[in-house]
């Protein structure tokens, strides 16, 4: 059985729960990579990554490259002496750092492969209605999410989970699927599957202002899936309209009501309680929301300040 000497490779929470489930079963983690340090909010105040801030809080040797090919860098990533490397959403490596431990880099991806590639398996699983989604383990190589898989776990995803929720259940089964692919690469164990391609492979596409607008003449289904599979980050949105004023809003939750109706599609329909926005077949009941320069609130809490006319719009 050969000692693991792993560097392990990430930057957002998700990554954070691995790397410790990680060192929590006495794997010895010899460096940890991260993105470097960037302004942000509205006091552009330097903000660290989720990782960095575990890397620090627990002593480990932390290198943050903004060249991945920088000579310096591979010096220092060669000089900590790793046999292997874990990746788990960074960015895409080039060769000549995932070749470099001997027992290869692997990558864990939150999607059951070869579905879901890329930027946002998790909402993306969500948005287009899949009942099921998972973790897959695979060695890296030259092109994005299409190395030779090691293992794959799979969950369900509940009617009304949304990304957050289903992102946390996701770190704990890609805890354990790490733990097991270690356990094999130290037994040396390990068989692979070779990813086939196919038409219908589904992709996790980067989520921008575009894709996450809302299009009120989708059918209800569709339009609670993205609601559902964008919160609570970065959050689906649209615009209202109303006596001559527009709001930019986000919503976060709501539910489908299928009801027969004759109003236009987007009109708003609102009580003292509740909110209400017609839909093809139905209408969307919004539950929870965020008004410009307003906390997040429920829909009751909104409309305690703010009342809409018959003419109003969600477009």
């Amino acid at each position: 059985m050969e000692k693991l000497r792993i560097i392990f490779m990430g930057t957002p929470e998700f990554a954070v729960g691995i790397l410790d489930t990680i060192i929590k079963n006495n794997y010895e983690v010899v460096g940890v990579i991260t993105a470097a340090d960037k302004p942000a909010g509205r006091g552009q105040k330097i903000k660290y990554s989720a990782v960095k801030e575990f890397a620090l809080a627990n002593n480990l040797t932390l290198l943050q490259p903004t060249n991945l090919k920088d000579e310096t860098f591979l010096a220092e990533l060669k000089a900590l002496n790793a046999n292997l490397q874990i990746v788990v959403a960074f960015r895409m490596l080039p060769k000549v750092v995932w070749e470099m431990p001997s027992l290869g880099t692997f990558n864990l991806h939150a999607s059951l492969l070869p579905n879901y590639r890329g930027a946002a398996p998790i909402n993306w699983a969500i948005i287009n209605g899949e009942s099921k989604t998972g973790v897959t383990t695979f060695f890296i190589d030259d092109k994005i999410d299409t190395g030779a898989m090691i293992l794959s776990s799979e969950i369900e995803i509940g009617d009304t989970e949304n990304a957050g929720q289903l992102h946390d259940r996701l770190v704990d089964l890609g805890s354990k699927t790490v733990i097991e692919t270690l356990k094999l690469i130290e037994k040396g164990n390990v068989t692979t599957i070779i990813q086939t391609e196919n038409s219908a492979i589904k992709t996790a596409y980067k989520l921008n202002k575009e894709n996450c607008k809302i299009d009120w003449t989708k059918p209800a289904s569709e339009i609670n899936n993205l609601i559902r599979g964008l919160s609570p980050y970065p959050a689906a949105w649209c615009f209202f309209g109303d006596k001559n004023e527009e709001w930019n809003v986000k919503i976060y939750e709501a539910k489908v009501l299928a009801e027969d109706h004759c109003f236009s599609v987007g009109q708003l329909i609102c009580t003292k309680k509740e909110m209400k926005i017609a839909v093809t077949n139905g209408f969307i009941q919004v539950l929870n929301l965020q008004f410009p320069g307003k906390k997040r609130m429920t829909a009751a809490e909104l409309l305690n300040g703010i009342s809409f006319s018959e003419n109003a719009k969600a477009y």
